[in-house]
């Protein structure tokens, strides 16, 4: 394993369904993105706010998943206003929403265990559709599941109606 200098892993750890082949290669990037951002944010693990700047600045079906353009800006303010004030109230604080007790110890290894919950629901999804292979509306999908993680507070913060934008990634598959 590979490590940055703040100790977030550079790969996912060998006991997680999306290490290695889970992810396609577009949501390898996401991963990558949101561990460099959360690397240049301080921040001790990847949570799920870093999950979700990373999905929709990279993938354009999931941007499309969002009511247009104003929304999807909206969205990206409040994630980038995480590091200027927005959020910071996270800094030094484990992501944890306990909304998936049995999947709370898939954290560690630098990721928050809502996000590694949410990357793990994702794999699954996808492995129910048939798909090896999970996408950007599989983990935004699982992400929204997620009532109490920092990626839906994002999202109800900038006015997205997190139960309609699940019901359209859930219709996907």
């Amino acid at each position: 394993m590979h490590f940055w200098t703040s100790g977030i892993p550079e790969q996912a750890t060998p006991h997680h369904p999306w290490a290695g082949a889970g992810l396609s290669d577009a949501l390898a990037v996401v991963t990558t993105g949101a561990r460099r951002r959360a690397v240049r944010d301080g921040d001790r693990q990847v949570d799920t706010a870093h999950l979700l700047h990373s999905l929709v600045e990279s993938d354009p079906e999931v941007r499309e998943a969002f009511d247009g353009g104003p929304q999807t800006a909206r969205v990206l303010g409040y994630l980038v206003q995480r590091s200027i004030g927005y959020g910071l109230r996270w800094q030094g604080s484990q992501e944890d929403s306990g909304t998936y007790p049995a999947l709370r110890e898939s954290g560690g290894e630098g990721w928050s265990p809502s996000a590694a919950a949410a990357l793990d629901r994702a794999v699954g999804c996808a492995l129910l559709r048939g798909e090896l292979h999970a996408d950007g509306l599989d983990l935004l999908a699982a992400l929204v599941a997620d009532p109490r993680c920092r990626a839906v507070e994002v999202l109800e913060r900038a006015g997205v109606e997190v139960g309609r934008l699940g019901v359209r990634t859930a219709a996907k598959g």
